[in-house]
C-alpha cells in the first residue's frame, strides 16, 4: 500500500512540474519581441525616383531607383492636399503608396533643395535657416548654436539630424511634418512649432547714383 501511495505522489509530482516547465515555456515565448513588427516600424515604406515625361495633372509617371517605371494616380493625394511641390520631367521625387497604383503622399525632392531662411527671433534684423543639399547633406546658415548635418525624407515625414553647442554637444533627430513646398516657401511642422522658411534671396547692394556721362551740349550758353 505504501509502495502505491509513493508512485501516485511521484506521477502526480511529474504531471505538475511538467506543467510549470510547459508554462515557463510559454510566458519565455510571449516575452520575446515581435521582430518583425520591430523591422516594419523602422522601414521606410517611400518610394523613390525620377518624374517621368508621362506625369499628368492626375497622374505621375515614375522611374523608382530600381529601375521599373510604375504609373501611379495621385487624384485621392491632390484631393488631400498631399502633392507638396508639383513636379516635372526630371525631379526626383519621393511617393507614399496606398496600394500599387495609387499615391497617398508625392513629395517633390528637387523642389526642397536649396537655402531657407526666416527671420531671427532674437533680432528681428537678420535671418538664419537651413541649407538643405543633395546626397541628404544640410548646412546651418547664420546658426551658430545649432549645426544641421543631414536630411532625408521618412514615411512621407521630414527627417534632420542636428548638434547643439554648448558645454556637450548633443546629436538630435528631429521628424517634422511637411506643410507645403513652394517656388519660394517651405513649410514644416512638429508637435509643437510650426517653422515656416523663404527661399534666401541675395540682397543687391545698392549703388551710387549713376551720374549720366557729360556731353559737348552741357557746355553750351
Amino acid at each position: 500500500m505504501r509502495r502505491f501511495l509513493f508512485f501516485v505522489c511521484a506521477a502526480v509530482a511529474g504531471m505538475t512540474m511538467n506543467s510549470c516547465g510547459k508554462k515557463t515555456v510559454q510566458q519565455e515565448a510571449e516575452a520575446e519581441p515581435d521582430t518583425a513588427a520591430v523591422v516594419y516600424v523602422n522601414r521606410d515604406s517611400t518610394l523613390y525616383g525620377l518624374c517621368g515625361d508621362g506625369s499628368a495633372m492626375n497622374t505621375l509617371q515614375l522611374i523608382t531607383d530600381v529601375g521599373d517605371t510604375v504609373v501611379l494616380s495621385i487624384a485621392e493625394a491632390n484631393d488631400m492636399g498631399r502633392c507638396y511641390g508639383g513636379f516635372q520631367s526630371g525631379d526626383r521625387m519621393a511617393v507614399i503608396l496606398k496600394d500599387e497604383s495609387t499615391a497617398l503622399m508625392v513629395i517633390n525632392q528637387s523642389a526642397m533643395l536649396g537655402d531657407w531662411v526666416m527671420p531671427n527671433p532674437m533680432d528681428g534684423s537678420s535671418e538664419m535657416g537651413i541649407r538643405i543639399m543633395e546626397g541628404g547633406i544640410a548646412e546651418s546658415i547664420d546658426q551658430p548654436s545649432v549645426i544641421f548635418r543631414s536630411w532625408k525624407l521618412f514615411n512621407g515625414k521630414l527627417e534632420i539630424v542636428s548638434v547643439r553647442e554648448g558645454g556637450a554637444e548633443k546629436v538630435e533627430t528631429n521628424f517634422y511634418d511637411i506643410v507645403s513646398i513652394g517656388p519660394d516657401s517651405l513649410v514644416f511642422k512638429d508637435s509643437e512649432d510650426i517653422y515656416e522658411y523663404s527661399r534666401y534671396q541675395p540682397q543687391e547692394e545698392h549703388s551710387k547714383v549713376k551720374l549720366e556721362e557729360s556731353s559737348i551740349d552741357d557746355f553750351k550758353m
